[in-house]
């Protein structure tokens, strides 16, 4: 494990650069598992993720001789953000290499903040292999996401914040994907109280930490595939395996649809913009992945904020639908003058509210004379569509609830 007096270093060197994030109650979320969960919100953090932890720590370390020559790291965007932030601090140069499909958000974001970005690769691993080539070709110090001591050490400053405002946690959520976040914070803990928990949760679609700690030995995946694509690591860091295998109690995963439903609950209930990644934990708590006691103290690491505003757009839009309170339907209707508005009247008597409308008479598909409606509507509940539905029904109107 990282030693507590190298996190408890870090933390005093990041200081007065690193935001001391909020750690609160959660009451709606408390309610839903009759336990008391408290949110670590680094998406607060100053650059939307807890990454800056790490990076800064390690910067500060480095020789005169190493920050001349500019520093290098790869990162599908939380870490590049806080190497490109710090780096920034010290008056160095920082080159960031990220996958293509890298969200714009972050690309941006990084660039922003004084890094030079270059695009390659599609995952996080290819991306990283490129950037020790550059690195060695270049003569620039590497900064590791999540393989290297004074990073881990950064990142386990998150579980001193947590225990300085809560002391009697029982168990902690902690999102993984390299594993130098749960390295960090399980260090910290297991040295501070063992008897807390603390558990690490993946998506289904990064398996690679999972399936290694379930055999005790490093097992890649052969891909990933994941909307919290903070956590979207292929290949599994044996040096943080050792660390997970020594002071994680458990780690389990949670799928796209529960990580979707996650992000959207933070949204909705509590006001908050938490991408995938960060989302993981009460994903795990609303979908009852984890085994609590009545009452006992939950701490859940929200690690970034950094989501895509285009993936926000279609998670809203799926739960809505998911909610009932959206709903799309295929209409079949003759094509004469007045059909539509029929339509129309029935759903105004249903207090359905029309926000989209496509009228298709060509299609190949249709029987002669007939005409397909696609109509999205604002609906109440599931109750309320199944009202909308049986008036369709007494009306003869041929129709399907498209998901």
């Amino acid at each position: 494990m990282i030693e507590l007096s190298e996190i408890i270093q870090a933390k005093r060197l990041i200081a007065d650069v690193v935001s001391k994030t909020p750690f609160v109650y959660a009451p709606l979320l408390s309610e839903k598992v009759d336990a008391k969960i408290f949110l670590k919100k680094e998406n607060l953090q100053l650059t939307g993720a807890y990454k800056i932890r790490g990076a800064f720590n390690k910067i500060a370390s480095l020789s005169d001789e190493e920050k001349q020559k500019g520093v290098i790291a790869a990162s599908a965007g939380n870490h590049a953000q806080g190497v490109a932030y710090s780096a920034r601090h010290f008056g160095i140069k920082a080159t960031i290499i990220m996958p293509d499909a890298t969200p714009l958000l972050k690309v941006s974001g990084t660039k922003d903040l004084g890094a030079e970005v270059i695009l390659h690769g599609n995952n996080y691993d290819e991306a990283y292999a490129y950037a020790l080539k550059y690195a060695k070709e270049n003569g620039m110090t590497f900064i590791h996401p999540f393989e290297d001591d004074k990073v881990i050490a950064g990142q386990g400053t998150v579980a001193i914040e947590m225990l300085d405002k809560i002391r009697d946690l029982n168990t902690i959520l902690v999102p993984i994907g390299g594993g130098g976040l749960i390295s960090g914070v399980a260090s910290a803990i297991k040295q501070i109280d063992p008897k807390i928990r603390v558990i690490g949760v993946t998506s289904k679609g990064a398996p690679g930490m999972y399936n290694s700690f379930k055999a005790g030995k490093a097992i890649n995946s052969k891909s990933v595939r994941t909307i919290a694509d903070g956590i979207a690591v292929r290949d599994v860091s044996e040096k943080n395996l050792a660390h997970i295998l020594e002071l994680v109690d458990d780690i389990i995963q949670v799928d796209e649809e529960e990580i979707a439903s996650a992000v959207l609950f933070l949204l909705e209930k509590q006001k908050i913009i938490v991408e995938g990644a960060g989302a993981v934990g009460v994903a795990a708590i609303l979908h009852h992945k984890v085994d609590l006691k009545k009452n006992e103290n939950v701490g859940i690491v929200l690690s970034g904020g950094n989501i895509d505003v285009q993936m926000l757009s279609v998670i809203i839009e799926k739960g809505l639908m998911k909610s009932h309170r959206k709903m799309k339907l295929l209409i079949t209707l003759i094509d004469k003058p007045g059909a539509l508005m029929y339509l129309t009247d029935i759903l105004r008597d249903a207090n359905a509210n029309i926000i989209q409308i496509d009228y298709d008479r060509t299609s190949t598909k249709l029987a002669y004379g007939d005409a397909k409606i696609t109509i999205v509507l604002e609906t109440k509940g599931k109750e309320h569509q199944a009202e909308i539905k049986q008036m369709l029904e007494n009306n003869h109107y041929p129709f399907v609830v498209e998901l």
